[in-house]
């Protein structure tokens, strides 16, 4: 039976911790290894450890240099031929890694397969639905975004990368996503798989003004791959309008309304489609500077909760 290594980096997450923890150990899949890359919490998430340490494959808890060097420490204590990791603010959805599973066994050459995502609060409730589409290596250099917790790949492509760049802080798996695809097919499957966390301490919440510039900088990491680098001259200008919007919506989120739509407009002056395929960036950018934000928020409550009633 194929074995799962699921490595959950933690740092400071108690009181999400458990709730990750249980949703890998209570998948009905009975072949998973749970590891868990503590960075020397200083809150109780060692006690919430050593709680389940008897179900853990290996646990640790010790400085270590950010979430990548983490992760990638997990990867070297992983046995299973599928990999995944799950950070420890999220979690599984029930029956997840028999889904993941029965889908690599019917896709032998797929070697990065990722399901659909639920977006909740800090209490777990849900607030959105993010429903995925098939995407290409092309599409990733053009920063199709796609949920992490809801990724799992093999580690026999894995094993062919050299693991998360530890020069990346915010996109590391996005770029990860890029190399890893490089070695065969990635695949989408119309299910929900996890749910990601949305809080004040989350990094998409707390860093949203610095995520911008790790776009450019994996475009100069494409640009210089050898192989990468044909794909991406041909996508050029919509991936260069495509990294000035991913700027533009989390500076929009880090609270920089100007900045966002300047970011917006340099989307729109290299590819419009890319730029007014997100109008939504343009419209909250205006209502920000205007003062209007009340107004923006209750246009988001009524997108989340169509999307919660479907």
């Amino acid at each position: 039976m194929t074995l799962v290594s699921i490595i959950t980096p933690s740092y400071n997450q108690a009181k999400y911790l458990e709730q990750t923890i249980q949703s890998v150990l209570t998948q009905a899949y009975p072949n998973i290894e749970c590891i868990v890359i503590d960075g020397g919490s200083n809150d109780s998430s060692v006690e919430v450890i050593k709680k389940y340490q008897d179900k853990l494959a290996y646990w640790v808890s010790e400085k270590d240099n950010g979430q990548a060097h983490a992760i990638n420490k997990g990867f070297e204590k992983a046995n299973g031929e599928i990999v995944a990791w799950l950070n420890s603010d999220d979690y599984y959805l029930p029956n997840t890694i028999n889904q993941v599973v029965k889908t690599f066994e019917e896709n032998p050459n797929a070697v990065l397969v990722y399901g659909n995502m639920l977006a909740v609060d800090e209490n777990g409730k849900t607030f959105n639905t993010l429903n995925y589409k098939q995407l290409t290596l092309e599409d990733l250099i053009c920063f199709q975004i796609i949920g992490q917790p809801a990724v799992f790949f093999r580690k026999s492509a894995l094993q062919k990368t050299k693991g998360l760049n530890l020069d990346f802080h915010f996109l590391l798996d996005h770029l990860f996503w890029i190399e890893i695809t490089q070695h065969g097919k990635m695949l989408h499957v119309n299910q929900t798989w996890s749910a990601a966390r949305y809080h004040a301490e989350a990094k998409n919440r707390a860093k949203a003004a610095e995520f911008g510039a790790e776009a450019f900088r994996i475009l100069d990491f494409v640009k210089q791959d050898k192989n990468l680098a044909p794909i991406f001259e041909k996508v050029k200008k919509r991936a260069f309008a495509s990294a000035h919007r991913v700027n533009a919506r989390y500076l929009l989120d880090g609270g920089l309304p100007a900045k966002a739509l300047s970011a917006w407009f340099q989307a729109l002056t290299i590819h419009p489609p890319t730029a007014l395929s997100r109008m939504n960036i343009f419209v909250s950018s205006i209502l920000n500077i205007l003062g209007l934000r009340e107004i923006r928020n209750i246009i988001l409550r009524k997108r989340e909760e169509k999307h919660t009633q479907k």
